[in-house]
């Protein structure tokens, strides 16, 4: 894998379904090979575009070549709006890839997308990713908010990534969500809920797995 130097990121006001949507845009020099967006922690806990897990997961897609979209959302930062439960937010994160070609560039269009999330934003990126048609190439879940939202069943290519010592979301409650669904989950020892130390471990497992399952900097590989 070779890294993808010189990102460039930006902020950015989009129109939403409840007013303006505050976004952070990381793009990887050269032309996107696809488009990554990452929801945050919960917002009545501190969560912001700002949490260093999301930026972890935006880093990971830039390096390898893909476009990262983070919004605030709804009552965060310049984001308008109320807090909604995860309802809401999952509407936007909807409206945002749906309309990425207008605020992006028309290009942006045929590129294929990815959805990750962050402990609430992982509930936000699994509701969209089961709504979104096509599917997102990717999903990638990072603490997984099982037992504390209705996490709903997932692809089977979907990436979990959970702390063996996870204190908000225990690492039981993820397993007992996985098992039915017959889903890995990818446990790294001595992490807690926010990958304190791991942060780098983080990002290797995303690299690989969107380079493995989508490759990098070209078109992305078929599921098999």
């Amino acid at each position: 894998m070779t890294p993808r130097l010189h990102v460039r990121s930006e902020r950015r006001l989009v129109d939403g379904p409840a007013g303006r949507i505050e976004l952070a845009i990381d793009a990887p020099a050269g032309a996107p090979a696809g488009l990554a967006f990452i929801g945050h922690p919960h917002p009545l806990y501190g969560g912001t575009l700002e949490n260093k897990v999301a930026a972890t997961l935006a880093r990971a897609f830039t390096t390898v070549g893909w476009l990262a979209v983070r919004p605030n959302f709804r009552g965060v930062g310049a984001s308008e709006g109320s807090h909604d439960h995860g309802q809401g937010e999952t509407d936007d994160f909807l409206h945002l890839i749906g309309t990425a070609p207008q605020w992006l560039g028309e290009a942006t269009g045929e590129l294929p997308r990815a959805l990750a999330g962050f402990s609430f934003g992982s509930f936000v990126a699994a509701q969209a990713a089961a709504r979104l048609a096509p599917p997102p190439l990717h999903l990638i879940l990072v603490g997984s908010a099982a037992g504390k939202w209705p996490m709903p069943a997932v692809a089977a290519g979907t990436l979990v990534i959970h702390g063996e010592f996870d204190e908000t979301i225990p690492l039981a409650h993820v397993l007992e969500w996985a098992r039915p669904q017959d889903l890995p989950v990818v446990v790294l020892p001595g992490a807690d809920h926010f990958f304190h130390r791991r942060l780098s471990t983080l990002k290797r497992l995303v690299c690989e797995h969107v380079v493995a399952h989508g490759g990098a900097g070209g078109a992305p590989a078929q599921h098999h």
